[in-house]
């Protein structure tokens, strides 16, 4: 009886520890980039509803503005509990998707262009939810470890495009119009079943912290090197049926299999807690510091708002807003991620311009997930990796990253054969690793205490560009080329259902345009990385580590090597 309530706690701790809390939320990630997979069946919208490329980059771009537009989300989440978020996401996703399989299958009248894009966006919006829910959440409970985290969890959101292209072949087979079905249930139905194991847990300080991270890493890098073997198999040999189940069962049983390091590190923390423990209580005197700071508090808002705490203090949301250094956050990311929104959206029609087979664009959609998922692991690790060592400014190592962005766009402007493949893979890396850079900049120039919020705004200005660059700059150009053709042909765009163009010319200009306006977005962001500097040369998570050692959790697990 002993032996079965041991058990029976033991499971308790386990749903409701950090580590298992780690291990959902990388399930729900996992299932979170469906806007990825918008190049794979945005031709079946184009096509089934007889869209030119501008309404096409249309709804495009109202995909970008409800995945990117999460200051609702933040907000909710400042005043509600983390299982609400993920609720309230979940409804959207399926709303918003479910329509548009509805719209696709012929199954509900044809909607107005209004109205689709307003299926899009609310699909498109419940990502924020989810990504406020979980990836913030994370962060806030392992804030010293920060940038590794925010590189997995992204990582996996990464991966999703691909995951889910294994799953869509083998429950639906080839049909693409069924994949919207699966992006509609599956990201619902799992963040319903971890709802209630996302929520801030008290932060402890576990000196294996890094190690065990790293050992999420290996099982991740092995989960997209299978899934880029598969994606090469696929394209080289026919796949059954059975073929195609096989492959996604062992997907699965790759992204299930970090719940064994998330179980381990339970185990452990279950352990020396049962140790015997010499409690001491020690009297933390309250610092200056924070005697000034809450002092700030009593204050109002707008009376403070251009009176912000050195960098690294917790700011308020209008002080952030506000800031110099968000501006020219802002101004990096407009340029940086609408050039690469931009980039992936369009990719099934570059792939269908050049004369590229469906298979093969499909596998550009999934080389960019892919390499998306090193970029953000990547940009993740290494990024924490220099910032430790050498001090190196995280800004800086944004430059470096869209000054590989640029490399793609031109492979794409200026096209030999098979450059689109190596633009995929540029495109996938440096577009993954925007986000998580993007968002341990803000985390740690303007603090954690509103950083659900604060994330959010950040990543507003991807949505602006995606339109501006997307629809108002490639969409017409495309569009206009277009008519280029059909006018040599002696046609009017009356004659034909769909705008189609083909050539290398469709998307040379606008491409030649995303790379300038992506190389000036490195020029601001090393502009950002030459402020920050001294900065990132302190020690900016000196005071996580400034915690009363009488906290008998902290110092049992700092303490669990010496046992």
């Amino acid at each position: 009886m002993n032996q079965s309530g041991e058990t029976v706690r033991f499971l308790i701790h386990l749903f409701n520890g950090r580590w298992f809390m780690v291990f959902a939320s990388f399930l729900i990630m996992a299932c979170a980039g469906a806007t990825y997979l918008f190049g794979t069946y945005s031709k079946d919208i184009k096509s089934t509803l007889g869209y030119d490329q501008t309404t096409l980059n249309l709804l495009g771009f109202f995909k970008d503005l409800g995945a990117n537009v999460g200051v609702m989300s933040g907000l909710i989440a400042e005043v509600t509990p983390t299982w609400f978020v993920l609720t309230i996401g979940s409804a959207m996703n399926f709303v918003g998707y479910f329509m548009i399989w509805l719209t696709v299958t012929g199954k509900v009248a044809k909607p107005k262009v209004w109205q689709m894009c307003l299926y899009i966006c609310i699909g498109a919006n419940s990502q924020n939810f989810a990504n406020t829910g979980a990836l913030v959440t994370c962060v806030k409970n392992f804030p010293e470890s920060r940038g590794v985290m925010l590189g997995l969890l992204k990582g996996y959101v990464g991966l999703s495009g691909a995951i889910m292209t294994q799953l869509y072949f083998a429950i639906y087979g080839n049909d693409s119009k069924s994949l919207i079905l699966l992006i509609a249930w599956l990201p619902a139905v799992v963040s319903l079943v971890f709802v209630y194991s996302i929520r801030e847990k008290k932060v402890v300080r576990q000196r294996n912290e890094l190690n065990v991270f790293y050992n999420f890493l290996y099982l991740s890098i092995f989960l997209a090197l299978f899934l880029m073997a598969m994606n090469i198999a696929e394209k080289q040999v026919h796949f059954t049926k059975a073929a195609y189940t096989a492959s996604a069962t062992i997907c699965c049983v790759l992204l299930f299999v970090p719940l064994t390091v998330a179980v381990k590190q339970e185990i452990e923390v279950w352990n020396m807690k049962k140790l015997p423990v010499e409690e001491v209580k020690v009297e933390s005197p309250k610092k200056a510091l924070d005697l000034v700071q809450e002092d700030k508090e009593m204050k109002s808002c707008f009376l403070t708002v251009f009176d912000p705490p050195p960098r690294g203090e917790d700011y308020t949301i209008l002080q952030a807003l506000l800031s110099l250094d968000m501006i020219i956050l802002f101004v990096a990311t407009f340029c940086g991620l609408g050039s690469s929104l931009t980039a992936v959206d369009n990719l099934g029609q570059i792939g269908e311009s050049l004369g590229y087979p469906n298979h093969t664009v499909s596998s550009f959609v999934s080389l960019v997930s892919i390499w998306n998922y090193f970029g953000r692991v990547f940009s993740g690790f290494v990024s924490e990796y220099l910032l430790a060592k050498y001090k190196l400014p995280r800004p800086l190592m944004m430059t470096l990253v869209l000054l590989m962005s640029c490399a793609g766009h031109l492979l794409i402007a200026f096209p030999v054969p098979g450059s689109v493949y190596i633009a995929s893979v540029l495109m996938g890396f440096s577009f993954g690793a925007q986000l998580p850079l993007l968002f341990a900049i803000i985390s740690e120039l303007f603090g954690l205490k509103y950083f659900s919020t604060l994330f959010n705004c950040g990543q507003l200005a991807s949505p602006l560009g995606s339109y501006i660059l997307n629809v108002r700059v490639t969409g017409m150009l495309y569009d206009r080329e277009a008519l280029k053709q059909l006018k040599a042909r002696g046609l009017t765009r009356n004659d034909v259902k769909d705008l189609t163009c083909l050539g290398s010319q469709c998307y040379k200009l606008p491409f030649v345009i995303l790379a300038s306006v992506t190389f000036f977005g490195a020029l601001v962001s090393l502009g950002l990385a030459m402020r920050t500097r001294k900065f990132y040369k302190g020690d900016i998570y000196k005071k996580f580590r400034e915690t009363p050692e009488s906290e008998s959790e902290s110092v049992l697990v700092s303490d669990s090597r010496k046992s």
